[in-house]
């Protein structure tokens, strides 16, 4: 029997409080002798690893300039195990978490992907431990959280139904995404569906802790800026992705950002809303060609890659 192949391998490791964590390793195609940071992948308040694959494998088999990408699930989200106390699933605590991955991975100074909580993480990182990140991506998040996309996200989590199969999880993804993204073909919504929810003989599975719920039920209104986490970027580039519908990061705060970063670029992705998939070739390049770039800038500091 021929056995499938798999572009990347997976990591387990147990977190300062004992739990077993998961990541992923896409290993760069080859290496022709010039050194590239690793890039790692962080996702949104209750996505995961999967969210990145294609992304991940663009990247990682590049024709011209492979690189390492690494990805990882946040404790109580994909192959991760969920946290016995809610109260953990905190920004803070993920951060600490992100941070012993890049330890154990080796991968201190990797650029780093994160989509929407996974920006927070980035920012949050950039402010503990500076020299511990390289150029960062912000995909659809910022310093300031818009409270309608807030509201809608608090009303979803821990509340979707479980799909029977994964043709329904197709259809029920589609019907919730459907409005902001309207290109997204059927077939692909199933391939999302794949992302969102884990497998369990055959079936889908629930693809984060619901408990998660807990903790955005306890917020109090706006959640508080961020101004100060994302001055600590201001050592490394950074590039900003919009989805040109999203209801999360505005196009003012773009704009603020770009005024108090020296070197900040942005690129808003057409037809898509909150978080923009990563699936289109134009956004996959982006992202390629920001990273080529931030490799050879003369002003960014040399980190634990230089």
């Amino acid at each position: 029997m021929t056995r499938m192949y798999q572009a990347y391998r997976d990591i387990y490791f147990t977190a300062r409080d004992g739990l077993r964590l998961y990541g992923r390793h896409y290993p760069a195609a080859f290496h022709d002798g010039t050194e590239r940071r690793a890039l790692l992948c962080l996702a949104g308040l209750t996505r995961n690893s999967r969210d990145f694959h294609i992304i991940a494998e663009a990247l990682s088999q590049h024709p011209q300039a492979p690189r390492d990408v690494y990805t990882f699930d946040s404790r109580g989200r994909g192959l991760s195990q969920n946290d016995p106390d809610w109260q953990n699933y905190t920004v803070q605590l993920e951060t600490v978490d992100a941070l012993d991955f890049m330890t154990v991975t080796d991968t201190a100074g990797a650029a780093i992907l994160g989509t929407s909580r996974g920006g927070l993480i980035a920012m949050v990182m950039a402010a503990m431990q500076p020299r511990n990140l390289g150029p960062v991506i912000l995909n659809d998040i910022g310093p300031v959280i818009e409270q309608a996309g807030l509201g809608r996200i608090s009303a979803y989590v821990g509340r979707i139904p479980l799909p029977a199969s994964w043709k329904e999880a197709g259809a029920l993804v589609a019907d919730m995404g459907r409005r902001s993204f309207p290109a997204i073909s059927a077939s692909e919504w199933e391939e999302v569906a794949r992302q969102w929810f884990n497998e369990h003989k055959g079936r889908p599975a629930p693809g984060y802790d619901p408990a998660l719920s807990n903790m955005l039920s306890v917020l109090d209104g706006p959640i508080p800026k961020l101004w100060p986490q994302f001055e600590a970027l201001k050592r490394v580039p950074v590039l900003v992705l919009r989805g040109e519908t999203s209801d999360i990061l505005s196009s003012e705060t773009v704009e603020e950002m770009r005024r108090r970063h020296p070197a900040l670029s942005s690129y808003v992705v057409k037809g898509q809303g909150h978080a923009p998939l990563l699936r289109d070739a134009e956004s996959i390049d982006t992202v390629a060609r920001f990273l080529a770039a931030a490799e050879v800038a003369e002003w960014q500091p040399r980190l634990a890659y230089g």
